[in-house]
C-alpha cells in the first residue's frame, strides 16, 4: 500500500468520524435539553462508555474474531497490534465479509 493510499484512508476515516460526531452531538444536545440533571449525567456517562469503548473498541475486535475464527479470541486482538503474516492472511481471506458488513453499516448510517 502506498503512502498516498494510507494518508487518503486516514483522512477519509477522520472526516467520516468528524461528520458522524457532529451529527451525534446535535442529536444528543437536543435530547439532553429535555431531561433532568441526573438523567443527563447517566446518559453522558453510559453513552460515552458504550460509544467509545464498546462500539469503537470491542465491536471491531469481535467482528474480526467472528469472521476469522481460526485466529481465536486472543489472536484476533493481537493480530490488530502486530504484523503477523498468518493473521494478516486470515483477515485478508475474510475481507469480503468484513467489507460487506462495513458497507451495510455505512448505508444504515446514511439512511437513518
Amino acid at each position: 500500500m502506498s503512502i498516498f493510499a494510507i494518508i487518503l484512508t486516514i483522512f477519509g476515516l477522520c472526516l467520516f468520524e468528524a461528520v458522524s460526531s457532529i451529527d451525534n452531538a446535535i442529536i444528543n444536545a437536543s435530547v439532553l435539553t429535555k431531561i433532568g440533571k441526573a438523567a443527563r449525567r447517566w446518559f453522558l456517562g453510559w453513552g460515552i462508555l458504550f460509544a467509545v469503548f464498546a462500539v469503537r473498541g470491542l465491536l471491531p475486535w469481535l467482528i474480526v474474531w467472528g469472521t476469522t475464527p481460526q485466529l481465536g479470541f486472543w489472536g484476533a486482538f493481537t493480530a490488530t497490534l502486530s504484523g503477523n503474516e498468518h493473521a494478516l492472511a486470515a483477515i485478508e481471506k475474510s475481507s469480503p465479509v468484513l467489507l460487506i458488513g462495513g458497507g451495510v453499516f455505512l448505508v444504515f448510517t446514511g439512511c437513518f
